[in-house]
């Protein structure tokens, strides 16, 4: 069965960068899109990023076009967040989730059909 497995969290000052992963295994991550969500206490789960299954299409909430990018490298089954220039108002556990294989990107959590388990970022200011 397909697992995704998230790293890279931590914590870090403001202003900060840091690079997530996610190592999907069980199925090559070439068949599917993938996205990263993130969730802050007593808020609920938000999109991040998503990218489709070549890596030719990306798709970022507004609130961080132009400081992450999300990328991903199908030979190591591996797909990545790139954060800069973080701010507190982002610490969050964030996800990584995979669409249903054959499908496009997508920004709605319901649309995703299998999660990791998450990995803390934590910003101080």
């Amino acid at each position: 069965q397909v697992q995704l497995v998230e790293s890279g969290g931590g914590l870090v000052q403001a202003g900060g960068s840091l690079r997530l992963s996610c190592a999907v295994s069980g199925r090559a991550v070439s068949n599917y899109a993938m996205g990263w969500f993130r969730q802050a206490p007593g808020k609920e789960r938000e999109f991040v990023a998503a990218i489709s299954r070549s890596g030719g299409i990306t798709n970022y909430a507004d609130s961080v076009k132009g400081r992450f990018t999300i990328s991903r490298d199908n030979a190591k089954n591996t797909v990545y967040l790139q954060m800069n220039s973080l701010t507190p108002e982002e610490t969050a556990v964030y996800y990584c989730a995979k669409r249903p294989g054959g499908l496009g990107i997508r920004v709605r959590p319901r649309e995703y059909d299998l999660w990791g388990q998450g990995t803390q970022v934590t910003v101080s200011s």
